[in-house]
């Protein structure tokens, strides 16, 4: 009986002191990057590890908090890419709680598709994109922008306010991107935000385009109109497929 109870006794003092999965990652992370935040802690499709956010990266941690992995793991037999998997799954949940107040669209009257773009007026390739946007709406595609001005070009948050501030900004976004002045107009506006959800996201260049379920289209699919719908009906059927 004795021997019984010290035994549970040691079980239970391994379960109360078992770390967390948070704990296990802020450790082993805090030896690598002592001055990084952990985001987020969550199971991983990789066994025997978790998967840490930890600003705009993934990493994976070891159960044990021996090894952390740095970079994109992929399950072998599908050739599928699980860190992407798990970034569309957080950038779909992030684009979630942009609401409508805070974009700028351009859409067909009965859209098939929508992705959205993060962008910046004083880009050249996002002007280039949005010279297009009548084939993108004319292909059931619906754009929605996010100002995400870049700052190695000064001037263009002020620049996305004044169009955001402007009494029509779908006219004013069109002047802007033809390289036309908007003037300097100031009002309450989402520019900063959003250009911090950007980063938080990982975005580093405009455009940058993703699809309604936060999968990131590469920018040479993204800047061609028929590319890009044939793009996004192969990953409705795919997902139609799967369900």
């Amino acid at each position: 009986m004795r021997i019984f109870l010290f035994v549970t006794g040691l079980l239970l003092l391994g379960q109360a002191s078992a770390a967390t999965p948070e704990e296990t990652v802020a450790k082993a992370m805090a030896v690598l990057a002592p001055n990084v935040k952990v985001d987020v802690v969550q199971e991983s499709a990789l066994p025997g590890f978790y998967e840490a956010i930890v600003g705009p990266e993934f990493v994976y941690v070891s159960k044990d908090g021996r090894y952390v992995l740095d970079g994109n793991a992929y399950e072998v037999s599908s050739k599928t890419d699980l860190t992407a998997a798990s970034r569309a799954k957080v950038r779909r949940a992030a684009l979630a709680k942009v609401g409508p107040d805070e974009r700028i669209s351009f859409a067909p009257d009965k859209p098939k598709y929508h992705v959205t773009v993060f962008t910046d007026p004083d880009c050249p390739f996002c002007r280039r994109f949005h010279e297009q946007i009548a084939e993108y709406n004319a292909r059931g595609i619906a754009v929605d922008y996010l100002f995400y001005p870049l700052s190695i070009h000064p001037g263009a948050d002020k620049k996305s306010q004044a169009v955001w501030c402007a009494d029509d900004r779908r006219a004013a976004f069109n002047t802007a991107m033809a390289g036309g002045d908007v003037g300097d107009a100031t009002c309450p506006n989402p520019v900063a935000e959003l250009a911090d959800l950007g980063r938080s996201l990982g975005i580093n260049s405009t455009p940058t385009m993703l699809a309604a379920d936060g999968t990131q289209i590469p920018g040479q699919i993204a800047m061609s109109p028929d590319q890009l719908v044939a793009a996004l009906a192969r990953m409705a059927d795919a997902t139609a497929a799967a369900n």
